[in-house]
């Protein structure tokens, strides 16, 4: 009898099946988390990293100076020059006494116009007086002994013809003549000196102007010796004298007749017209300035000597000459340079000067139309010094 053997067939237990399923979702969600976690890791490094950039930089702009820049102007065709001025009066004089005395009376005070000729004060001279009374005494007594020896010469030279007398005679008699002339002409000398002495009581205004000061009063002691006191102090002020140094670099510029104008801090909104009317020719070598004068009309007695003022020059500029401010000069051992920014950094350059405008220099050479030049930089500011610009360039 034959037995068939039935093929065996290989089955999962069906306890396994949930296990596995099990493992695959425990697999899927391991890998979910490694992944959130790598994720996590990915974005906390990529963070730090950003932070660390941040910082580097902020750390970067912190060590950079912040600095104002300027961009070099160019110098125009004329330039206006203002420089610093004394104003003077056109004629100004002390008035002294030319007698001695005591002030009997004076006329004007301080402030007061006068015109030429007008008395300004009166001294009384008792001693001159005297003098003057007995030099016309000691005339009368010359002039009649001088008639006497006329007369007694006349006389002599009649006998003389008539050969009644000597010719000694005669000739003693034409000299003593002769000499009575010359006490005569002596004496009435002396009366024009004391005359002209006692004129010299009335004090009068040489020219027209104002009285500016008055050094006496009514009974003071009047000296005329060798060391005079001053009874007024006179000037003339409808014209004016106004003096300026003109630095030597500008001096070929300087032309008599050219107009002129003027400013002062009393009248800060207006501008007073002058002419250049001379100059001194030569330059002071203390200074190494030329001496101008500018007169101005002053009709309106506004202006005061002895006022400070500007006058304001125009002059030729420098063929392509650049201008910068004043304050972005830098003086070092070297020599005379300024801070410009090229690239993120400060480069120190040498440049020459021409003339000095005050709060702006005209510089000759040295510099670019396009440099960036640093306002106001500190004295320890070198070349790569990392620098960032606060402003925009000014053009």
């Amino acid at each position: 009898m034959t037995s068939e053997v039935e093929p065996t067939q290989t089955e999962t237990p069906p306890e396994v099946r949930p296990a596995n399923g099990a493992m695959r979702i425990l697999s899927m969600i391991s890998l979910t988390i490694l992944a959130g976690l790598a994720a996590l890791v990915f974005t906390g490094v990529r963070a730090r990293s950003a932070a660390t950039e941040t910082l580097s930089h902020s750390a970067q702009d912190g060590a950079a100076r912040r600095v104002s820049v300027v961009r070099p102007q160019l110098a125009g065709d004329q330039e206006e020059l203002v420089l610093p001025a004394s104003i003077q009066a056109y004629a100004e004089a002390p008035i002294y006494a030319r007698t001695h005395g005591y002030l009997k009376r004076w006329y004007f005070d301080i402030g007061a116009h006068v015109k030429e000729g007008d008395l300004l004060a009166e001294i009384e001279t008792p001693e001159v007086d005297h003098q003057l009374a007995q030099a016309r005494a000691d005339l009368q007594s010359v002039q009649a002994n001088l008639e006497l020896a006329r007369t007694t010469a006349a006389r002599w030279n009649g006998l003389l013809a008539r050969h009644a007398v000597s010719k000694q005679e005669t000739d003693q008699a034409v000299s003593d003549l002769t000499a009575k002339q010359a006490a005569v002409d002596a004496s009435m000398a002396n009366v024009r000196r004391l005359e002209e002495l006692q004129g010299y009581e009335k004090v009068y205004a040489p020219f027209e102007g104002v009285i500016t000061a008055r050094q006496t009063d009514v009974g003071a002691l009047i000296d005329a010796g060798s060391s005079p006191r001053e009874l007024f102090h006179l000037a003339s002020i409808r014209k004016l004298r106004v003096f300026v140094a003109v630095p030597e670099v500008s001096s070929a510029s300087v032309r008599n007749g050219a107009p002129v104008r003027l400013t002062a801090d009393q009248f800060p909104n207006r501008v007073f017209q002058g002419v250049l009317v001379r100059n001194s020719s030569s330059i002071d070598p203390a200074s190494r300035t030329l001496n101008v004068e500018v007169d101005i009309d002053n009709s309106s007695g506004e202006l005061l000597p002895g006022s400070y003022a500007f006058v304001h020059l125009r002059v030729p500029g420098a063929a392509k000459a650049w201008e910068i401010p004043s304050s972005a000069l830098l003086f070092r051992a070297e020599g005379l340079r300024v801070a410009v920014v090229r690239g993120s950094r400060a480069e120190l350059v040498p440049i020459s000067i021409g003339r000095d405008f005050g709060a702006m220099v005209e510089v000759n050479s040295g510099l670019r139309p396009d440099d960036e030049v640093v306002q106001s930089p500190s004295d320890s500011l070198i070349t790569g010094t990392p620098v960032q610009i606060a402003k925009a360039a000014q053009k």
